[in-house]
């Protein structure tokens, strides 16, 4: 029995670590080499969620004459990404506001879509430490999910949320949150000493909205009745299975990266967290 529940429990891992090998290299070298390859990445994986997001909706995708809804909510984020990247940061947010002419549901997708794919750019653009912030999100990002996997199949215990996902218990999340700060102090320790408890706290904040990301889909998707968002990765499902998390995370770490200048994100401090509460945030508009 107890080599039944152990293959349960481990089945699919073997195919989640065979997706992880092919696309963490890709994600990675983008990410490094920047430029047009991680612009391009990031503009075509959030049109890519918001095809799956419509798709869960019911969004018919076949055109036809005066019907072309689904075009324009695929290129609806296209140019929110491409306004972004010529700079025009307060147009590309006017976009994501201006969706909700296709009602609230989709309205909702687009949102938490674009919101995710401009967070993503605006950490990479950063003047300074803009590569290691996005790593930072992304290692917090997949520590907390690897972490919360392992201790949950190795200690299983009370469910965390059992009426929206019946297989997350609590000693997954309190495993994905460890993980999510102990890998955030190691980045920190890395790429700029002296910052390791601010890794360590702004990791363990990063793990906890990344945990929030995860329970919201899976509450979307039980509402909706699917058991995954596409069939993309094998092992993990469709891009909103595997960005869920990061989609909540990184516009944390984006929010985060304005109250600092030249310092990565995760050393700012309460003072400047405060000061940047009360100060307009500038950078994401164009002097008049």
């Amino acid at each position: 029995m107890a080599s039944s529940v152990s293959k349960t429990n481990w089945h699919d891992l073997r195919t989640r670590l065979i997706s992880a090998a092919v696309i963490v290299p890709v994600a990675l070298a983008c990410i490094v080499v920047g430029g047009a390859a991680f612009d391009i990445m990031v503009a075509l994986a959030t049109v890519g969620m918001v095809h799956e997001g419509a798709t869960m909706l019911g969004q018919s995708w076949q055109v036809r004459a005066g019907n072309w809804r689904g075009l324009l909510l695929l290129a609806w984020p296209a140019v929110a990404m491409i306004a972004a990247l010529r700079d025009q940061w307060g147009a590309a947010i006017g976009v994501m506001f201006a969706g909700f002419i296709f009602g609230a549901a989709s309205w909702a997708v687009l949102w938490v879509a674009i919101l995710g794919g401009l967070s993503l750019l605006w950490l990479r653009h950063l003047p300074s430490y803009g590569t290691v912030s996005i790593l930072f999100v992304i290692l917090v990002v997949i520590a907390s999910d690897t972490f919360a996997y392992v201790a949950g199949r190795l200690f299983g215990g009370p469910k965390l949320a059992p009426r929206i996902s019946p297989g997350k218990t609590r000693s997954g999340a309190l495993g994905g949150l460890a993980g999510a700060a102990a890998v955030g102090a190691m980045v920190a320790a890395v790429s700029a000493p002296g910052t390791w408890v601010g890794g360590l706290v702004f990791g363990a904040l990063l793990g906890v909205a990344s945990q929030c990301g995860d329970l919201t889909e899976s509450a979307a998707k039980r509402r909706l009745g699917v058991k995954d968002s596409g069939r993309i990765i094998p092992g993990h499902g469709g891009l909103l299975d595997r960005f869920d998390g990061l989609l909540a995370a990184a516009p944390l770490a984006a929010l985060f990266s304005l109250a600092v200048s030249g310092r990565p994100f995760w050393s700012a401090t309460a003072a400047d967290l405060a000061h940047a509460l009360f100060s307009v945030p500038v950078g994401l508009f164009p002097a008049s």
